[in-house]
């Protein structure tokens, strides 16, 4: 056993019994690495990733490659997962020295941790033009012994270009309804009309572009955006990356037709793309988008969820060292021949139409398999996603489960996941939890817990969603340019304080952030918040038209900073028919606050009117007249 026996981090548990002396980023690594001045050898991924578990085997389960390894580098293992600010300024890195990234990232730092070269898998042959990881290995030391000049002037480059990324300066341009019309125009353009979702293979489900075009639709009339939703949502759950017995989607299609997966299944793209088949099936009526909504959660609960509430990060996408050996069929299993589609080793994936009779079936004659190992940590981002969807699909679709669900994920969040001060935590994971909470921690959390008051009623998660949004802008607000960094004012120094703006496949917690500012600050009648938000927007305002599809979130929370404002004050239970018929269509521009109370500015002076519950409808503040009769709200206007 290494040293990674003592982490709770199922990843580096999967190398702790390599022969590779592995640390965890830790002080103790750099200072061996300074004492002995040799290179850090930075190896980064996650506990379900295929190619890491194949560099694993090839690699650092291979007795001569630890030797080299051991010898000539200190060895330090990360979960990009627990520490999303060592992958993303590492990644980075990678990318600007060979144009791409991914995992397993293999990256080379100095003892102060300045990265001089870097990329992903590495074979343990040479292939497809890649060294074979010995020979990077070895030509990695002796540039570092032997021309510690060269090595000291490419760090120094890459250190000036992450800093002077992270220094990005706001747009003078005005933020304007244009910026929407350009985007929902690119989006178009990249649209594959046959399959589904933008560009070719590989695909990954867009979940935020289709909450945004979702939006356009709704704002503008505009057809063309439906339709991109609508066969992009078809594409997606035909079979193949989506779970047609289960429930819930694999990560990617590597194929353009959504049907070949890559394996895994991840918490955060079920979080994510629930709501939008939700919102699809308010907006549409199409019973097959509540199906997969319903299928989707009810797989996060069977698959994901932990005993103490909160939900498992993922599922691996190997079972038994064989890629999607789970999920996939032999031709003598019982299955239609019309729904099996070829995969590789004789076996095949399901796609097509199934009667509830013969999904039953073969869900329980595929529950007698062994399943893929599941990443049991519990990420603080990751469940605020979960806990947005499991509270607005509780309410929508009258799942009382779901709801209940979500009150006992929230609990976790406020409570194990949270230190004594009421800070967040990232991770949690067999009783212990670990590292401080990044932007994107508390931006989904604070996001979840707002949609959990609007289900419930209830004001205490009204109250901490404030409470987490203000902390949140106190420990990452950039004051001089404007935005959020994503580590905290007070966590560990890196080379460079980061900022993440990419959307894709999680909101960023910059326009996450930015999205619940707004809706709090409605709630408030904080302008502050509201400009907090709108620096975040001048930030990537130039960026967004180029490249829409990076900033699907953030591309909905300017649209709710461009609406016209909407605040629905109701006095009363959710229950009551008032309150079900104000919240009852897509209406994103609203912000909902539920009373009586004084203690929220939207709800002072407000009560009930004659015993009767009541909705107040409200721009600015400025109210109309309280209504109790569901027949008396006025559809809102766009």
């Amino acid at each position: 056993m290494n040293r990674l026996a003592d982490e709770t981090s199922p990843y580096l548990l999967q190398h702790a019994e390599n022969p590779v002396d592995w640390y965890p980023w830790s002080e103790e690594a750099r200072e061996l690495a300074r004492a002995e001045d040799k290179p850090i050898l930075l190896s980064i991924g996650y506990a379900a990733c295929h190619w890491c578990h194949v560099m694993a085997h090839e690699s650092f389960e291979d007795e001569e490659t630890a030797a080299l390894m051991n010898e000539r580098f200190v060895n330090v293992k990360v979960d990009r997962e627990e520490r999303p600010d060592l992958d993303s300024l590492y990644m980075d890195a990678v990318v600007a020295m060979t144009g791409h990234g991914g995992w397993p990232m293999t990256v080379f730092l100095t003892p102060l941790g300045e990265p001089f070269l870097g990329g992903t898998y590495f074979p343990p042959e040479p292939r497809h033009g890649l060294p074979a990881f010995r020979q990077l290995l070895v030509a990695v030391s002796d540039a570092y012994r032997e021309r510690p000049e060269d090595v000291a002037r490419q760090a120094g480059a890459l250190v000036d270009a992450l800093q002077e990324s992270a220094a990005i300066s706001p747009s003078a341009e005005p933020l304007t309804e244009s910026l929407l019309g350009e985007a929902a125009r690119v989006l178009a353009r990249g649209f594959d009309p046959e399959w589904g979702g933008f560009g070719g293979a590989p695909k990954f489900p867009p979940a935020s572009a289709l909450e945004f075009l979702l939006r356009r639709h709704r704002r503008t009339g505009d057809e063309e955006a439906l339709t991109i939703v609508t066969r992009t949502l078809d594409g997606m759950a035909a079979g193949g990356m989506y779970d047609l017995l289960g429930g819930g989607f694999h990560r990617y299609s590597v194929d353009e037709r959504w049907l070949v997966p890559h394996f895994e299944k991840m918490l955060y793209d079920n979080a994510l793309l629930a709501p939008v088949y939700l919102h699809a099936w308010v907006v549409t009526g199409e019973e097959r988008y509540r199906e997969v909504t319903e299928q989707t959660l009810e797989y996060m609960l069977r698959e994901l969820r932990l005993p103490e509430g909160g939900f498992a990060s993922a599922q691996d996408a190997d079972t038994e060292g064989v890629e999607g050996l789970t999920f996939t069929w032999a031709a003598d299993e019982g299955v239609p021949a019309e729904l099996l589609q070829p995969f590789e080793h004789g076996r095949s994936i399901l796609r097509g139409k199934l009667d509830e009779a013969l999904r039953w079936r073969l869900f329980e004659l595929r529950e007698r398999r062994p399943k893929p190992l599941r990443d049991d940590k519990a990420i603080a981002a990751w469940n605020g996603l979960a806990l947005a969807a499991l509270a607005e699909a509780g309410r929508r679709l009258d799942r009382p489960e779901f709801v209940q669900a979500g009150r006992e994920l929230a609990e976790f969040l406020v409570g194990p996941l949270s230190d004594q001060n009421g800070r967040l935590h990232r991770s949690w994971r067999a009783g212990r939890a670990r590292n401080p909470g990044y932007l994107e921690d508390y931006a989904d959390v604070a996001n979840g817990l707002y949609e959990l008051h609007v289900t419930s009623g209830e004001l205490r998660w009204l109250e901490e969603a404030n409470r987490l949004t203000r902390l949140a802008v106190e420990l990452f607000a950039d004051e001089e340019r404007g935005g959020f960094f994503l580590s905290p004012a007070d966590g560990e120094r890196l080379v460079a304080r980061k900022k993440e703006f990419d959307d894709h496949p999680t909101p960023s917690g910059n326009s996450m952030l930015a999205y619940v500012l707004l809706r709090l600050g409605r709630i408030w009648g904080d302008d502050e918040l509201e400009r907090q938000a709108a620096g975040v927007f001048r930030l990537i305002r130039d960026a967004i038209p180029r490249a829409p599809s990076a900033f699907g979130h953030a591309l909905c929370a300017l649209d709710l900073y461009l609406a016209r404002p909407r605040e629905l004050a109701v006095i009363g239970s959710p229950e009551d028919a008032i309150a079900r018929a104000a919240l009852a269509g897509f209406d994103p521009d609203a912000v909902v606050a539920f009373g009586p109370s004084d203690e929220v500015p939207l709800l002072a002076g407000k009560d009930f009117v004659g015993g009767r519950p009541a909705v107040y409808v409200c721009e600015r503040f400025a109210c109309q007249a309280p209504v109790t009769e569901p027949g008396e709200l006025l559809a809102p206007s766009v």
